[in-house]
C-alpha cells in the first residue's frame, strides 16, 4: 500500500447512556451535522419504545441493542469476476462493518416507513426488529439467503 491507513477517530459516548454505540447510531441518523436533533429523535424513539413495550422487563437501551443484533448480518455476497463470468461470492463481514450495516439498515427502513415523525418511525422499526420482523430484519434474512444460495462459489473468496 502506498498510503498509510487513516487513524480511527475516537467517538465519545453519548450524554445519557454513556454508550459509544449510541453515538455511532446517532451519527448515522444525523443529517447536515444536526447532531442535537438526531439525539432528540433517538431518545424520543426510545421513550416511545419504553411506553409501548412496558410488559418487557428490559430497558429501552437493551431492547434497542437486541434489535440491532437481530438485524446484524453475518455474511454478505460480493461480486467477483472470474474468467468472463461474474460470481456472487459469499464472504464473512468484519465486526465494525457488521455494526455499521445493521445501523444503516435500521435507519434506512425506518425512514421508508409512512407518515408519522421520524422518532415514531424509528421506534416502530426498533420494535419490529426486536420481535424479529420488519423490513430491516427481512433484509438480513435476504442477505443470508443469497450467501447460502451462492455457497458453491465460496472457493473464489479473495
Amino acid at each position: 500500500m502506498r498510503k498509510a491507513k487513516p487513524k480511527k477517530r475516537v467517538i465519545l459516548p453519548d450524554p445519557i447512556f454513556s454508550d459509544v454505540k449510541v453515538t455511532k447510531f446517532v451519527n448515522h441518523l444525523m443529517y447536515d451535522g444536526k447532531k442535537s436533533i438526531a439525539f432528540n429523535i433517538f431518545y424520543t424513539a426510545l421513550e416511545s419504545v419504553k411506553n409501548k413495550l412496558s410488559n418487557v422487563e428490559k430497558t429501552p437501551l437493551e431492547i434497542w441493542k437486541k434489535a440491532l443484533d437481530n438485524v446484524t448480518p453475518q455474511v454478505e455476497v460480493k461480486s467477483r469476476r472470474v474468467g468472463g463470468a461474474t460470481f456472487q461470492v459469499p464472504t464473512e463481514i468484519r465486526p465494525d462493518r457488521k455494526e455499521s450495516i445493521s445501523m444503516k439498515n435500521l435507519i434506512l427502513y425506518a425512514r421508508k416507513r409512512g407518515g408519522k415523525s421520524m422518532a415514531d418511525k424509528l421506534a416502530s422499526e426498533i420494535m419490529d426488529a426486536f420481535n424479529e420482523q420488519g423490513a430491516a430484519f427481512k433484509r438480513k434474512e435476504d442477505m443470508h439467503r443469497m450467501a447460502e444460495a451462492n455457497r458453491a462459489f465460496a472457493h473464489f473468496r479473495f
